[in-house]
């Protein structure tokens, strides 16, 4: 099923989720809208009432061992204020990401209107038409689907979004030059003196510090993280990116335990050990991506590069000398 984007909505503009039995009118046999799945974990949102956070002009996802960045094929997808996938229906996937949402499924309300009411029996009837597996037997979900709803963003498109960024609102003009500015002193750097945060190890340690949600931790300084990283600045592959230096020295709480993840486009569980979400800690993507994302993605933090604050009571960190899969 196809309905043509509307780009109606915008950043900070009040939204309600229809109701059960108007979003089932939208959705194919997939309980899809333009390829986007309507997931399991968004129906308890319908009736309820949001801000509009950002218009998805573009998205970064995590494929073929990088980041890319990838421009919607159908122009109407935004997300909500707040609105994350809870991950319930996919076996409990805590990787949390930001629900992409078609205009279709919104409407524009105002603070004095009659909310709608939405009844049990169209909650049900919504939620039998949804799937989470697909016929290969991994996850079917907006990240696994993320390939089929986007496209490659081309060069000379790069600038256009930046542009379309701030003609929907999601940003100044002052902060789109910020963030170019940004991706171009990195950029530069890369090219002059290679990696930032390199080490030099080639089988990178961890360390189990048996993390929970609500501990609180202090980031490690970069002296202590470069000992920790090869020479693609990565502990076992995972990343550690210019802005998560901003966080060095300072006091942080764990949002969660992160102990696998869906992976995007291909709906594969990867398993995770040692790593943890810290509250407010989203990707920095202006320091990698030119213009950077508005996914708001959560940084992904190696146990090994925090250490528990002193005002944390938990058992002594327990070396590792290789990671699990």
């Amino acid at each position: 099923m196809s309905i043509m984007a509307t780009k109606s909505l915008r950043p900070g503009d009040l939204v309600e989720v229809k109701t059960p039995s108007e979003i089932l009118q939208t959705l194919d046999s997939e309980g899809s809208l333009n390829e986007l799945p309507f997931m399991p974990e968004m129906v308890s949102y319908c009736g309820r009432r949001f801000r509009v956070a950002k218009r998805m002009v573009k998205t970064c996802c995590y494929i073929d061992g990088g980041t890319n960045m990838r421009a919607f094929r159908v122009e109407d997808v935004l997300t909500l204020e707040g609105v994350r996938c809870s991950g319930d229906a996919h076996d409990f996937c805590p990787k949390r990401c930001m629900v992409f949402w078609r205009d279709a499924w919104l409407r524009k309300v105002q603070t004095d209107e009659v909310p709608s009411k939405c009844d049990s029996d169209g909650r049900t009837q919504l939620k039998t038409h949804l799937k989470t597996m697909s016929e290969t037997g991994n996850y079917f979900c907006q990240a696994s689907q993320i390939l089929n709803v986007t496209r490659p963003l081309r060069r000379w498109e790069r600038l256009v979004k930046c542009l379309s960024e701030v003609r929907t609102g999601n940003c100044t003009t002052l902060q789109m030059i910020g963030r170019v500015a940004t991706w171009i002193f990195w950029k530069i750097r890369r090219l002059l003196v290679g990696k930032y945060a390199r080490g030099t190890n080639r089988s990178t340690p961890s360390v189990d510090l048996s993390l929970q949600s609500g501990d609180w931790v202090e980031v490690q300084p970069m002296e202590g993280i470069r000992k920790t990283l090869n020479s693609k600045a990565q502990n076992r592959g995972l990343c550690f990116t210019p802005d998560m230096r901003l966080l060095c020295g300072t006091r942080q709480r764990v949002e969660r335990k992160l102990d696998k993840i869906i992976v995007d486009g291909t709906g594969e569980v990867r398993l995770m050990s040692n790593t943890v979400f810290l509250e407010g800690s989203h990707c920095g993507c202006s320091h990698v991506a030119f213009g950077g994302c508005p996914r708001d993605e959560y940084t992904y933090w190696r146990e090994i590069w925090l250490r528990r604050s002193a005002a944390s009571q938990a058992p002594a960190p327990r070396d590792t000398a290789r990671s699990k899969p």
